[in-house]
């Protein structure tokens, strides 16, 4: 299962409570306070790394507590600090916070009617029901409320997230909830006036809140195209990765990152983005899912079916591709690209192609057949130049 997506709530750890202890020892009953101090929480630390494609980790694992500081204890001893937990999320992993849940209003009061004659048995007034508990995992929901329906869960307006953290290099790391500091036990207050302190201090609450991780794939080529295009074709032919292929829209559903290796060891990474449909930038068909995975690209590859083997129209497809991306980010169109024309091995493919070139001008196309290996080479050249130039650009 692939997940780039997923809401956490993470909680530091809580610093320990100072100690009130006095020294009692032989030859010395009056020894003076020797309380120790509380040990620090443990805070919750985000790490990238390049072993993770997926946040499938923290899909199973939403909450995030990293463990309390001891207790500070007698003869001056200090708590130990909680330990820090470290969770590894993939590079390209985008933080946002979340801001903190709404809380449901009080419910109003039932008015008591005043009795006009005691003597008179009063009228009976219905007492609201208690609502009812169920237990789903290790979270405790209410099941219905006075009026029998489900009681309003916490809303959390993501419109006002914000971006906490941004992690791309692999062992980068931030501090997403900061643990509490431990209380100072009584010997930290004991003066010549006041020698015998009875109090302490307890430790300070940890870090918490409500977060989204959002995963966006980190590679230097971008293939877009509508489905059964050929990506996943393409994508086999140039590198080791093996996505699913068969001859049916879909049938990559999920990003797919393989990396082209040259003669001369230059490496680059091509990430396969699952077809886009019309309507992608309104995340219809899961046009976001999918589109969020190209804006870190340095350059996008337009693959177009030029056999038409759908009943589609190349012009149109190329027209709509640009659109979905304009109307996703702006941005997008900044960065340099390339046409790819796919399936040259149909027959009807090079009257469309003669066909796209005169509607579609002052664009130039690559032609080539991924499934037999045609023009790879050229393919090959073309996005390592396609990479060159961006970085030019950057």
């Amino acid at each position: 299962m692939f997940v780039d997506e997923v809401k956490i709530f993470a909680r530091a750890g809580h610093g320990g409570k100072g100690c009130i202890a006095f020294c009692r020892e032989a030859y010395r009953p009056k020894g003076g306070p020797d309380g120790g101090n509380g040990g620090r929480g443990g805070n919750v630390i985000l790490q990238a790394s390049n072993d993770l494609n997926n946040l499938i980790a923290q899909f199973y694992v939403p909450r995030l507590v990293a463990e309390n500081g001891e207790f500070g204890m007698g003869k001056g001893m200090d708590g130990h600090a909680g330990k820090d937990l470290i969770i590894k999320v993939p590079c390209g992993t985008l933080v946002w916070k979340l801001p903190t849940p709404a809380e449901p209003m009080p419910e109003e009061e039932v008015p008591v009617p005043e009795l006009s004659q005691p003597t008179t048995k009063p009228e009976l007034i219905p007492v609201p029901k208690r609502p009812l508990l169920r237990r789903s995992g290790s979270i405790m929901a209410e099941e219905i409320d006075l009026a029998g329906e489900p009681p309003d869960a916490p809303i959390l307006a993501e419109d006002d997230a914000e971006l906490v953290a941004d992690l791309t290099v692999h062992g980068q790391e931030f501090v997403l909830c900061k643990g509490g500091r431990g209380g100072m036990g009584n010997r930290n207050f004991a003066t010549a006036r006041r020698q015998a302190p009875r109090f302490a201090q307890p430790g300070e609450p940890g870090e918490e809140g409500h977060y989204r991780f959002e995963l966006r794939m980190v590679a230097e080529i971008g293939l877009i195209g509508y489905p059964n295009a050929g990506k996943s074709t393409l994508l086999t032919a140039i590198s080791r990765a093996r996505p699913r292929v068969a001859a049916y829209p879909f049938t990559t559903l999920t990003p797919q990152v393989g990396i082209l290796e040259y003669a001369d060891f230059h490496r680059l990474t091509v990430c396969d983005v699952p077809g886009l449909i019309a309507g992608a930038h309104e995340n219809v068909g899961l046009g976001h899912a999918f589109l969020r995975h190209i804006v870190r690209c340095k350059g996008l590859v337009l693959l177009l079916d030029m056999a038409g083997t759908d009943g589609r129209d190349p012009v149109d497809d190329y027209r709509q591709l640009l659109r979905e991306l304009e109307l996703y980010d702006p941005a997008l169109l900044a960065k340099p690209r390339l046409v790819v024309a796919n399936k040259m091995d149909e027959p009807v493919a090079e009257q469309n192609l003669k066909r796209f070139k005169r509607r579609v001008t002052k664009t130039p196309v690559l032609p080539i057949a991924a499934a037999f290996d045609v023009g790879i080479p050229k393919f090959k050249e073309a996005i390592r130049e396609l990479a060159a130039e961006a970085e030019t650009e950057k």
